[in-house]
């Protein structure tokens, strides 16, 4: 969490709408300008989409006061907004609520100095547009263009020049800026500067009095509509780097700023001591401030710095551990090494911050025994920067390397090594429903109806259930959510509205929290959104971290749904047809799209299904897979609908029961020749109490061969199936013959779709033996009378073995003839 994030108000102000329509579904595509000076007021147009029916603002940082919201359009609102003199400078974020959902959060910035409109033409080196020192000039660069911009200044003067471009996360925008004199002489140039990532920062002294030209174009002479900036020219410092880029809580610490054309500059600042890992801190002096400020990371433990010459393990800089170790790689080929003292059994994790500090170094990190043998080391394994988790095998002596993976170095090319103690730790989220997309990581709660969502958490070094923490939620809602097991990592919550709540809203400080009383810990929710991504990779570049979500009660919407609770459990390799009822109000219907977002361990379901106009009912099938876990679970349905846009809303929070199966079947192979019928036996497991006998059919028969249900009551043993064949039965082997039963319970049907499994071997027919010539009769005598007639034994059913030892012998004619 970053300081300026540690004590977070949200200004917002409510408007009535000129329309009585619902429209669902906001968007937010743009804030314009890209910025605005602090100390000012400015009207920023807001565009997406269905935003006329607009409310409020949502800022994530403090700041802003909405003067007036007024519609545009359908899709546009004009917002004045009075920003305070002190208002922090960068980026910051809004989104918007409206009578009917939340939006997007876009950025926009706020800068120190007044700002001007680029004006064509300028494109020429000859005809630049005149501009004063310390002003921002926001503009567009199209395809080939160049946007040039005419300076004064005197000798020993400095000029510092900074873009804003990339970070609008509009497009794939990478800005070229320079410094040239009247005679075309490139002072400075500068395409990316890691401080700013892709955008572009830099300074210069002045040689001679005179007039000076700002060249701005993309990198590549590419460019387009979407292609905006803010160019700030000025006076004031431009540093790249601060070293030590970290120090402890609550200490003071001296910072060296690097990289500014008039040399460093120190500045005594005392770090947060509020839990905040990291702060902002903007280099001023008495020419001005710069537009941007440098990370500098706030830790428990207190600084090391690195003293030259320590390229090897023999000149190492010796350093207190643990500590943090703080260096520069000051020039191409540089390497640092520390060495310390440590204790058996301690575990770290080794971070090693350079890119994610703004700095330009890509750091390779090695650890070695205080002998020199090596340990482990890593390069990339976050992002350009280095981790790895160390565990101190032995009291002694250790030394840490410190390289540029490609042996760069220069003044900018600062780091910071911490020794974190393993910890545990929990963030909370809300899985993306769509790629690179911030849909529905709002919650916006219809009123007298409910909104249902997931909600993940992402637990480090700990295991244990989860539960939501304390809130404030906007009046009028209300949280289902049960705890979220062990051996869950996402759970349902269901937000309710009353039919009376007011329709308002509020970022709130989502969170959850251990239920272990002797592991008190709290987790809050972080939302990323995803604003440009390119290459072949789909590479991120820019992005925005928030943490708060947006909760609103919107407009009452003309259809909900319920779920008829059943009555019944699903049970594992089984079905239940999940009833799902729709109630539209008098004029209104529409499609409505339902889907099943949670689904318990071993639960599966299609991604949604319909109920058609005209319809009020639908039934969503789910499946269980044979290691579904049992127990019982919380679980809702989110229904979706064409409202003037896609309007949402869930059912109440309902249980879903998976149990162990009432009934197991073990299925015998069997064969029979085409047109012949045959049995399949089945050894009947009865598993729990049947209240009611169990329909139990063959399925998975092939084509025209048929068989009738039977029934399993609490005694039977054994079924036997009687199957008869066709003429058209397919010969060979079928391997998909199986049992479906059916149990009721509470008058609901408990499905058991798949029990038992067999194969039924169809032959043709085997060929008749052709038969010998008779004999001619002989005389006989005459025949004894026949003995009394004798009952035939009980005939004796043939086990699969000897049936087909049978018929190898039919088939080779050496069957035993049958007896007189």
């Amino acid at each position: 969490m970053r300081t300026i994030f540690s004590a977070l108000l949200v200004f917002v102000i409510g408007v009535t709408s000129h329309s009585a329509l619902i429209a669902a579904d906001p968007e937010l595509s743009i804030i314009l300008p890209r910025g605005a000076q602090r100390g000012t007021e400015q009207v920023f147009q807001f565009s997406g989409a269905r935003l006329d029916d607009a409310q409020e603002i949502f800022f994530y940082e403090p700041g802003f006061e909405v003067l007036e919201i007024t519609p545009v359009n359908a899709n546009a609102i004009n917002v004045k907004v009075r920003i305070a003199a002190d208002c922090t400078l960068g980026e910051h974020t809004a989104q918007v609520r409206t009578k009917s959902g939340v939006s997007d959060y876009r950025t926009f910035f706020v800068g120190a100095l007044p700002v001007i409109d680029e004006k064509e033409p300028n494109t020429e080196f000859s005809t630049p547009q005149p501009i004063a020192l310390n002003t921002t000039v926001q503009g567009v660069v199209e395809n080939e263009d160049v946007d040039y911009f005419l300076i004064e200044a005197k000798k020993g003067q400095r000029i510092s020049v900074e873009v804003e471009g990339m970070r609008f996360g509009q497009t794939l925008f990478d800005p070229y800026i320079a410094i040239l004199d009247e005679k075309r002489f490139e002072l400075s140039a500068v395409d990316d500067a890691p401080l700013v990532r892709q955008d572009a920062a830099t300074s210069i002294v002045v040689p001679e009095d005179g007039k000076y030209i700002v060249e701005m174009r993309e990198s590549g002479y590419g460019g387009n509509g979407s292609c905006r900036y803010r160019l700030h020219v000025g006076t004031f410092p431009r540093p790249i780097a601060v070293f030590p880029p970290g120090g402890k809580a609550g200490e003071e610490v001296e910072l060296t700023f690097l990289g500014d054309a008039l040399g460093p500059v120190t500045r005594k600042v005392t770090l947060p001591s509020d839990g905040s890992v990291e702060s902002i801190v903007f280099p001023e002096d008495e020419q001005g401030i710069a537009p941007s400020g440098h990370s500098i990371r706030v830790s428990t433990v207190p600084n090391s710095v690195e003293v030259e010459p320590n390229a090897s393990f023999e000149q190492a800089t010796v350093v207190e551990f643990p500590s943090a170790f703080n260096g520069v790689l000051q020039e191409p080929g540089d390497v640092d090494v520390f060495r310390f003292t440590a204790k058996a059994g301690q575990v770290f994790e080794v971070e090693c911050l350079g890119r994610r500090i703004r700095s330009a170094i890509d750091p390779v990190v090695n650890l070695y025994k205080g002998n020199g043998e090596g340990i482990t080391g890593n390069d990339d394994s976050r992002g350009p920067d280095s981790y790895f988790r160390f565990q101190v095998p032995a009291d002694g002596e250790y030394l840490l390397r410190v390289t540029d993976h490609l042996g760069r170095g220069g003044p900018e090319f600062t780091y910071r090594v911490e020794f974190q103690d393993v910890k545990p730790s929990l963030t909370v989220g809300i899985p993306r429903v769509a790629r690179y997309s911030q849909s529905r990581q709002q919650v916006y709660v219809p009123r007298g109806g409910r909104f249902g969502t997931l909600v993940s958490a992402e637990r480090l070094n700990f295991g244990g259930e989860l539960t939501i923490d304390d809130m404030v939620l906007p009046p009028g809602i209300k949280i289902v959510a049960p705890p979220m097991r062990a051996d869950q990592n996402v759970m349902p919550v269901v937000f309710e509205a009353a039919a009376d709540a007011p329709n308002a809203g509020a970022l709130v400080d989502f969170r959850m929290k251990t239920t272990d009383p002797n592991l008190p810990l709290s987790g809050r929710f972080t939302n990323r959104a995803d604003f440009v991504i390119a290459g072949p990779g789909q590479s991120l570049y820019v992005w925005k971290d928030v943490e708060r979500l947006p909760v609103a009660v919107v407009d009452e919407l003309p259809f909900s749904i319920e779920i008829i609770q059943p009555k019944v459990p699903i049970v594992r390799d089984g079905l239940l047809n999940l009833r799902i009822i729709a109630k539209k109000k008098e004029g209104w219907d529409e499609e409505i799209q339902v889907q099943f977002p949670y689904r318990p361990p071993g639960i599966g379901a299609n991604s949604a299904i319909s109920i058609p106009k005209g319809q009020t009912e639908g039934l969503y099938q789910l499946n269980a897979a044979a290691n579904a876990t049992i127990g019982k679970w919380p679980v809702f349905a989110l229904a979706s609908a064409n409202v003037n846009g896609a309007a949402w809303a869930s059912s109440q929070m309902a249980e879903l029961e998976v149990a162990e199966p009432y009934i197991g079947i073990t299925l015998k192979r069997a064969s029979v020749e085409i047109g012949q019928a045959t049995e399949v036996i089945a050894e009947v497991q009865v598993l729990k109490e049947l209240k009611t006998p169990a329909t139990v059919t063959l399925l998975g028969l092939p084509h025209k061969v048929t068989s009738e249900p039977l029934q399993i009551t609490g005694e039977t043993k054994e079924l036997v199936f009687k199957v008869a064949t066709g003429m058209e039965s397919p010969e060979g082997t079928h391997k998909n013959v199986f049992c479906q039963v059916t149990v009721t319970e509470n008058e609901e049907p408990i499905i058991h779709a798949r029990v038992g499994d067999t194969e039924l071997r169809i032959d043709k027919p085997i060929p008749k033996p052709t038969a010998a010539p008779m004999p001619a009769p002989e005389a006989v005598a005459a025949a004894p009378a026949a003995p009394a007639p004798v009952a035939p034994p009980a005939e004796k059913r043939l086990t699969r073995l000897e049936k087909l030892r049978l018929e190898a012998q039919q088939r080779a004619g050496t069957a035993p003839a049958a007896q007189p």
